[in-house]
């Protein structure tokens, strides 16, 4: 089949390296424009376009799909992506984590012609955590399952039927990185399944979504990462592991914000007292507990300014002696 993919970050990458590896021809990506990152502040291209370019796929990188759009270059970036899909000759469209809103002009050329339409992948089972962050906000919200609905896009907040939904675990130990990634392949492997149906012949089994049940996961925002120790144990460890990588769980020790990697609720370790929320109870091994609002944290691995991530118990005692870590988190 010929298809019409857009996308933008490593987890629409995935997708669209499986989709080329199962034989199907990519006749044009779509991706966001090269941001700028790092130290040196320099032009990026996205992992989409970096794969697009390794298998000299056609790329487009208008900054929007509005033809109506108030910037008159963003405009004409518009009408040029709107004038190559008219001309272009293509099955269906498959868009992943693109970033753009795709208008109803767009959703229906991906139909003209006996085109099967644009298909989503989305990180969730829908319709809990509609929009941009449901890998992260299920994790926090202390789910225990998630998963992954291959959706046929209406003009909607992922609101179109579904076509095809696997359900995963999230184990207690979760971080958005695993989770990211293992949704990463079964997405791809999913979306995958549909194009060799459609290849087939085969009708698709469309699922309308219940109005029951509809979540909205928010965007991620970096104030988010800011430790509330007056939280109880397990609503902070679910952040500490939903915000791993982005934008990261800190605190900080004298005005310096140290990031926390991982963590879990001890099982078999106690206290004879209660510290104030934030106070360094202990140390075991190569953990660090914590006293929160309810209940104590123990941390596994942490990150100092300047330095690299390593067990708690280390990046705690490499910056103050073990008497002086009693202030920290207080300050």
């Amino acid at each position: 089949m010929k298809i019409v993919f857009a996308g933008t970050p490593i987890f629409a990458a995935q997708a669209l390296r499986a989709i080329d590896r199962a034989g199907h021809e990519i006749v044009l990506v779509l991706t966001q424009p090269d941001r700028r990152a790092g130290r040196g502040m320099q032009l990026h291209a996205s992992p989409v376009k970096a794969f697009a370019l390794e298998k000299n796929i056609p790329i487009l990188q208008p900054a929007t799909l509005q033809r109506n759009s108030a910037d008159s270059q963003k405009r004409v970036q518009a009408q040029d992506a709107y004038d190559r899909l008219s001309h272009l000759s293509f099955d269906a469209m498959v868009v992943v984590a693109y970033g753009l809103i795709l208008p109803q002009e767009i959703l229906d050329l991906a139909k003209r012609n006996g085109r099967y339409g644009c298909f989503n992948i989305h990180a969730s089972l829908l319709p809990r955590w509609r929009g941009a962050a449901p890998i992260q906000r299920s994790i926090e919200s202390g789910d225990s399952k998630t998963g992954i609905s291959i959706m046929q896009m209406d003009a909607g907040l992922d609101t179109g039927d579904t076509v095809l939904v696997r359900e995963v675990s999230i184990d207690a130990s979760e971080t958005g990185a695993t989770l990211h990634d293992r949704l990463a392949v079964l997405g791809a492997d999913l979306m995958v399944e549909i194009l060799c149906l459609l290849d087939q012949g085969q009708a698709l089994n469309r699922t309308f979504q219940p109005k029951d049940g509809i979540t909205y996961a928010s965007k991620i925002l970096k104030a988010e990462g800011q430790i509330n120790w007056s939280l109880s144990a397990p609503e902070i460890d679910r952040r500490i592991r939903a915000f791993n990588p982005f934008p990261g769980a800190t605190s900080c020790l004298n005005a310096e914000a140290f990031k926390f990697w991982t963590s879990a609720i001890p099982t078999n370790v106690s206290f004879v007292k209660t510290g104030a929320p934030g106070e360094v109870m202990g140390f075991e091994g190569k953990h660090v507990y914590i006293q929160c609002g309810q209940g104590v944290i123990e941390i596994h691995e942490m990150q100092k300014p300047g330095g690299k991530r390593m067990d708690a118990c280390a990046c705690l005692k490499r910056y103050r002696s073990q008497e002086k870590i009693i202030q920290f988190l207080k300050e």
